[in-house]
Order: structure tokens, then C-alpha cells, then sequence
């Protein structure tokens, strides 16, 4: 699967477009982890944006049926390498028993739900503009309030940024940052939204 296919894939499953910025920002930061660790761009870019497609029509986590069982049937039928399969069942160990054993496994975990807790980071902001936040600081006195974006996972984020071997506030967070702001305007992350 190309990017363009994936896109087409997220564009028909897809109506919503905050679940879009996600899939977008998660490809995004995706690719930077792929380029971190001198693997393959277009596949790691692919699989994040395509990670929760399926979400939209079938959020039911809990049925068999349910987010990310329909999406992985439907790329097993469309042939979709395994391995892109296989991240989006370990992106949901918790519901596919799939757990994150690969790099792209591992980063797709890592990145998931990061990049919505940095989306709600700019969000707050007077600005609107994720390219505004240029201090880490401002990220951790977020993140310790546990009543902002308070359904975001933060100990499976810490966990994951450790399984991938890199510290949570020196590299992960600030990778996925510096990753996000290189397509602000495709996030709706540019301010244009004030």
C-alpha cells in the first residue's frame, strides 16, 4: 500500500476531520521515528496513517467486529503487507492481544496517543499554533495535570517511550513535537482556526 491508496483508505472510512489530523499527525511522527531509526519512511508513514480508519464506522472496542478487527480484515482483504496489519493489532494489544514486539510496532504505540495529547496542547494555546510551543515545559505542566486531556494515557505513553528505549521528555516528546510542526496547517494546528 502506497501513501496515496492509505489516503484514499482514511478519505473513504473517514468523515470526521479532527480523526483525520490524528491519522495525519500520527504518519507524520511516524516518518520521524522511521528516519530516527534508519528504517523504512514510506512504510512507517503508511501504517500510522492508517492506524484508526476504521475507527469512525466501528468505534465499538469491544465487539470482534469493532475498532481495529474491521480495519485489519478489510487490509487483509485489499492485501496489505502483515506487518502493517500486524502494527494496527498491536496499536490495540489491550482489545487484539497483539502486543508491540517490532520498532513500528513499538512507535506506533509510542506516537498514538502523544499526538493527541500535544494536538490538545496547542489547542489551549491563544494562538492555536502547535509551532508556538517552544518550550517542553510548558508540554510537562500539561501532561502533570491530570485533569487536561484527562483520557489521554499518560502511563502508556511513559511505557512505551521506554520499551522504544527513549527518554519520555529529551527525545520522544520533543520528536513528535518538532514532527507535528513541520505540517501544522494539514493539523488545523496553524492558528488559522483563531
Amino acid at each position: 500500500m502506497n501513501r496515496e491508496e492509505a489516503w484514499q483508505l482514511v478519505t473513504e472510512w473517514t468523515a470526521s476531520e479532527s480523526l483525520r489530523h490524528h491519522m495525519l499527525a500520527v504518519e507524520v511522527a511516524m516518518r520521524a521515528y522511521a528516519h530516527h531509526f534508519g528504517e523504512d519512511e514510506d512504510l512507517w508513514g503508511v501504517t500510522g496513517l492508517i492506524h484508526d480508519f476504521d475507527y469512525e464506522k466501528h468505534p465499538d472496542m469491544t465487539a470482534t467486529d469493532g475498532h481495529p478487527f474491521t480495519g485489519m480484515q478489510v487490509l487483509r482483504e485489499q492485501g496489505v503487507d502483515e506487518t502493517i496489519v500486524k502494527a494496527v493489532a498491536a496499536h490495540a494489544s489491550e482489545r487484539t492481544g497483539v502486543h508491540p514486539e517490532t520498532l513500528m510496532e513499538k512507535s506506533l504505540v509510542a506516537v498514538d496517543e502523544l499526538t493527541g495529547f500535544l494536538t490538545a496542547v496547542a489547542l489551549v494555546r491563544p494562538s492555536k499554533d502547535i509551532r508556538d510551543i517552544t518550550k517542553i515545559g510548558s508540554v510537562r505542566k500539561k501532561w502533570k495535570d491530570r485533569s487536561f486531556a484527562a483520557a489521554i494515557h499518560r502511563e502508556e505513553i511513559e511505557e512505551a517511550a521506554e520499551a522504544l528505549g527513549v527518554n519520555l521528555w529529551e527525545e520522544h516528546i520533543p520528536r513528535v513535537l518538532e514532527a507535528m510542526k513541520t505540517i501544522a496547517p494539514e493539523l488545523g494546528l496553524d492558528g488559522s482556526a483563531v
